[in-house]
């Protein structure tokens, strides 16, 4: 629900005419303006939940280009969900769906790195990250999260058929590069109920350009990502473009981590081109992004 904006009223001062030679010695009082009814500001669960105080003011800076607001609305998380939310990362949109699950007894499901593959130093940095992770979450206001975790050996995300909605942010490049992208599509439609949602948000490729396979730019093509989903069972339900920016061309030296909020001068080996121009990158804003809905069908 949109929030509805007040009207406030200013009290009317009535001034009484001077009379002129033919006019009645006394004139009818003319009725007072009737005040206007003020309504207060209604703030949902979702407002609430971004704008908590929790939610640091560089996290708030980010929400004009991230929408979070738009953009679990148009997924059609309600608060009493469980949702699975895959790779959270430092927790930028868990600050925001854990408390508003929480004010609805829904259930958030972490599906957080896996610490269980890799080699030692990975396996031993995960394992903290997580820790400190859960470490964060543990005052009353974010509920009861639960965790799980996702990578090429992962399990399941969570009880199968159980979840209302599986989100995943700016990941499936990730996944591609790992080689284990559709894994991500099946593990998700076991995950969701009949009718369940699975939302996707991605940098986009242009549909003209060539796709690596190994998503290394960090952009990937919507008829990709389609075509993964539908091959797992889902059908695709709608798209949006809450999350696009047209300035974005996709074709920058350091791919998406050209563009704010990481604004790359220089890749892994400090190498810079001699034209390189930060500021031009800088007022392209962040990454253009794609956010698809695809649902599982009922039963």
């Amino acid at each position: 629900m949109k929030p509805i904006t007040p009207i406030f009223a200013l009290s009317a001062l009535v001034l009484a005419a001077c009379g002129q030679p033919d006019a009645p010695a006394t004139e009818t009082a003319q009725p007072a303006t009737p005040p206007v009814e003020t309504t207060a500001t209604e703030t949902t669960p979702l407002e609430a939940a971004i704008a908590g105080a929790h939610r640091s003011d560089e996290e708030k800076a980010r929400d004009a280009w991230r929408n979070p607001k738009e953009t679990l609305e148009f997924f059609g998380v309600e608060a009493d969900d469980k949702v699975v939310e895959l790779w959270p990362g430092g927790g930028w949109y868990t600050n925001i769906l854990a408390p508003y699950l929480a004010s609805g007894n829904g259930t958030l499901v972490a599906a957080y790195f896996d610490p269980n593959v890799g080699d030692e130093d990975r396996r031993v940095r995960i394992a903290e990250r997580l820790a400190e992770f859960k470490a964060n979450y543990e005052d009353p206001k974010f509920g009861t999260i639960e965790y799980s975790a996702f990578s090429a050996e992962s399990g399941p995300l969570t009880e199968e058929g159980t979840a209302d909605v599986v989100l995943t942010f700016r990941n499936l490049h990730n996944w591609m590069g790992g080689g284990y992208t559709d894994k991500f599509f099946t593990d998700a439609y076991a995950a969701l109920k009949p009718g369940g949602v699975l939302g996707v948000v991605e940098h986009r490729l242009p549909s003209t350009d060539t796709q690596d396979p190994t998503g290394a730019s960090g952009y990937v093509h919507e008829d990709y990502v389609k075509s993964l989903a539908e091959a797992a069972g889902f059908e695709f339900s709608a798209s949006s473009e809450i999350n696009a920016n047209p300035a974005d061309t996709a074709d920058h030296p350091f791919g998406v981590w050209t563009l704010p909020p990481v604004s790359a001068t220089s890749d892994r080996e400090g190498n810079t081109p001699e034209d390189f121009d930060a500021e031009a990158y800088a007022a392209i804003g962040e990454r253009d992004r794609m956010t698809l809905k695809f649902v599982k069908p009922a039963e």
